[in-house]
């Protein structure tokens, strides 16, 4: 089971910009299924884009076009390119890690869209 570390979440303004990543530790990674979700306050956790071993990618309505899932299976990483950040997308950004029934979730990252 990998264990899973998010970064780069921060302020930004609406209409930019921010690249999470998410740093895996342990064996097999290139075999997971790699995710990022979201929470908002008050709200639950939903997911917003997966990429799988093969690097098939898929993403939720909320956030195509604007979002993009990467995987670096040499550096056991993967990433979210977040464009065109509105307000709506402020919320806790979890990766997310799963093969059969293994899953691992990472301790989540802050991203705050705000002028």
């Amino acid at each position: 089971q990998v264990q899973l570390v998010e970064s780069g979440g921060g302020l930004v303004q609406p209409g930019g910009s921010l690249r999470l990543s998410c740093a895996a530790s342990g064996s097999f990674f290139s075999r997971y299924t790699m995710a990022w979700y979201r929470q908002a306050p008050g709200k639950q956790r939903v997911w917003l884009a997966g990429i799988n071993s093969g690097g098939f990618t898929n993403y939720a309505d909320s956030v195509k076009g604007r979002f993009t899932i990467s995987r670096d299976n040499a550096k056991n990483t993967t990433s979210l390119q977040m464009n065109s950040l509105k307000a709506e997308d402020t919320a806790v950004y979890y990766c997310n890690a799963n093969v059969g029934r293994l899953v691992s979730w990472g301790q989540g990252t802050q991203v705050t869209v705000s002028s």
